[in-house]
């Protein structure tokens, strides 16, 4: 640790239910102090500093401690929950204030830091970091027993990352590196358990079994640049992070697809961000870009699409009032060189933006930005978004049109007799079949046999894409005679409790499962259901 300033009589780090053993500061042993638990921040760990150290001196501290049962950052899977079924599994989630859970640190986006690690366990071990050994393209768990031998991995991560970034994973894993790429020297590969392997490294990303949702990659890549590389100096400007990741996502959906497909996405978005905005009508600040934290509130609480979706158009209506691509994206790469490692707030990027187009631009594009309603974007609140947003529609018209037809066909009693046939949707991409189902949720809920005939003929009801049986379980769930029975974590338990099919169900069904979900997301499904 190397101090700031003259004359530091202590140093503070962020736990949460950790054991907190002892502490060493240059080797020797110092008391210490535990404030009292707070049930979001948790407890300081206050640690005395020798008297009389200057600016710039480095002192080495220890902390000895172990993690608790109430850990929640970790999940914990029983063996029975993996797909080899042989082995438990472990994995972490810190995101946005819970790397104190695994760690005494100081846990805000604010502050990057470094780090290495050493992990001896009997199974193979993953940290979001630089592998130093053994080797990830060598025999898994070094060539040693799975399960039985104690392997020690060790890791480095010599680029500074927010807390939040710091990861574990321990299981049954294994490594199968991809072609290499032409003049690069970067590798890349997929870890999976040997028995998703196969499917792991075809798909590459969230398992359909369609290859749906590799798009994904393009936004978890794109966070290298935003999130990552700059990083929301706290809570209230989470939008910097997810707003500009979506907003590039997309636009990389113009160049690796078409320009239908950006417009196509920005479409899909809006519906969620319709159902964020309206699920925040109570407390509408949740409905802003910039939130006004009170100090001891959790940032999950206000967890939603709102700082993807309405910071993506935020951008996109930036870029539309500017002129376009070609005078928005120099802008962009100068946001990266200006910023890349830092942690910034909103004021910060508008200050930039301003500067740029005031140095760079014309008299018409500073005009132009101040033209925009920046109050009503960055701290109004409502349902709707301070400018109706127009997207590129071409993709979204076919399963409009089939939405239209299943909803003329309501008068027809005999589902089986209903004019439709598989074929309808053959050419549907798996966005378009999204599409259709959200626009047919729009209208009145169909009869419960339209319902179910709907989901077995287009396999919408079994599919492994988790995306498409939401939004068919959103139309199930509209009518209480449906047959849906099978839920989909948290929207669809909400589902289930708010339009009264059966709240008791809802709760009876999670207090069965809730062990199988992360204790975050637990806690999220917890306090929605106990709302109702």
């Amino acid at each position: 640790m190397v101090l700031k300033e003259d004359h530091l009589a202590q140093v503070i780090f962020d736990t949460l239910d950790l054991n907190i053993e002892k502490i060493e500061v240059d080797g020797v042993a110092v008391s210490f102090h535990l404030t009292e638990r707070h049930p979001i921040m948790g407890s300081a760990l206050q640690i005395p500093l020798p008297t009389g150290a200057k600016s710039g001196a480095q002192m080495s501290v220890k902390i000895f401690y172990k993690t608790s049962e109430r850990c929640i950052a970790l999940q914990w899977l029983e063996k029975e929950q993996t797909q080899g079924g042989q082995f438990p599994y472990l994995f972490s989630q810190c995101q946005p204030i819970y790397a104190r859970a695994l760690a005494p640190l100081q846990d805000t986006p604010s502050i990057k830091m470094t780090y290495s690690a050493q992990v001896a366990s009997v199974l193979p071990v993953l940290l979001s970091a630089i592998r130093v050994s053994p080797p990830s393209d060598g025999p898994a768990h070094d060539g040693k027993v799975v399960g039985k031998d104690t392997v020690t991995y060790t890791y480095d991560q010599p680029v500074p990352i927010p807390s939040y970034l710091i990861a574990i994973a321990s299981g049954n894993l294994c490594y199968r590196s991809f072609p290499a790429v032409e003049g690069k020297s970067w590798t890349s590969g997929v870890w999976a358990e040997p028995e998703l392997m196969d499917s792991s490294y075809w798909e590459f990303t969230l398992l359909t079994g369609d290859r749906s949702l590799v798009d994904v990659v393009v936004h978890e890549l794109t966070h290298s640049w935003f999130g990552n590389g700059i990083t929301h100096a706290y809570a209230t400007h989470f939008w910097l992070n997810e707003g500009w990741t979506t907003y590039i996502e997309r636009l990389l959906q113009q160049f690796l697809h078409s320009s239908a497909e950006r417009g196509f996405s920005f479409l899909i978005g809006s519906k969620a961000l319709q159902n964020a905005l309206n699920l925040y009508k109570d407390k509408p600040k949740y409905q802003r870009l910039v939130i006004d934290f009170e100090p001891g509130e959790d940032p999950d609480e206000a967890y939603s699409t709102v700082p993807y979706e309405k910071g993506a158009n935020f951008l996109l209506h930036i870029e539309q009032k500017l002129g376009g691509l070609d005078v928005f994206l120099p802008y962009v790469k100068d946001y990266v060189k200006t910023f890349m490692g830092k942690s910034i707030t909103t004021d910060q990027w508008k200050a930039h933006l301003f500067t740029y187009y005031e140095k760079n631009g014309s008299k018409a594009q500073t005009e132009a930005l101040n033209e925009i309603d920046w109050k009503a974007w960055l701290y109004g609140d409502g349902v709707e978004l301070p400018v109706k947003m127009e997207y590129d529609m071409s993709l979204a018209t076919p399963p409009y049109n089939l939405a239209q037809r299943w909803d003329a066909s309501r008068s027809m009693s005999e589902a089986e007799k209903l004019p439709f046939a598989e074929s309808d949707v053959q050419d549907f991409n798996a966005n378009q079949k999204v599409v259709f189902l959200e626009r047919l949720s729009s209208f009145v809920p169909l009869p419960s046999s339209h319902i179910s005939h709907l989901g077995s003929l287009y396999r919408v009801s079994t599919s492994t894409n988790a995306e498409i049986r939401m939004r068919f379980y959103d139309i199930a769930l509209q009518d209480p005679l449906s047959p849906a029975a099978k839920l989909f974590a948290k929207d669809a338990l909400r589902w289930v409790v708010a339009s009264k099919v059966d709240p008791a169900l809802a709760k009876e069904y999670f207090a069965r499962s809730k062990d199988a979900f992360h204790p975050i997301a637990r806690k999220i499904i917890e306090k929605d259901l106990a709302s109702k």
